[in-house]
């Protein structure tokens, strides 16, 4: 006969074979200072880049993972 599953169910099925690698919520792959200004928001400068700098120093990855969802 035919597959029971809607359209929207069924591409939930084939998104469950997804390697985990592939979906990001945060600061667990590499990142530098110039990404921690962006994801702030704010224009790239050179006192914001140290800045950056000395909080991923300070704080590793909880210094992007505050401005992301």
């Amino acid at each position: 006969m035919g597959s029971s599953m809607s359209g929207t169910e069924a591409a939930d099925e084939s998104r469950r074979g997804e390697p985990q690698r592939l979906l990001y919520t945060g600061g667990e792959r590499p990142f530098d200072p110039e990404d921690v200004v962006m994801a702030s928001g704010r224009d790239v400068t050179p006192e914001r880049l140290e800045r950056a700098k000395r909080e991923i120093e300070e704080k590793g990855a909880a210094a992007l993972e505050r401005y992301l969802p």
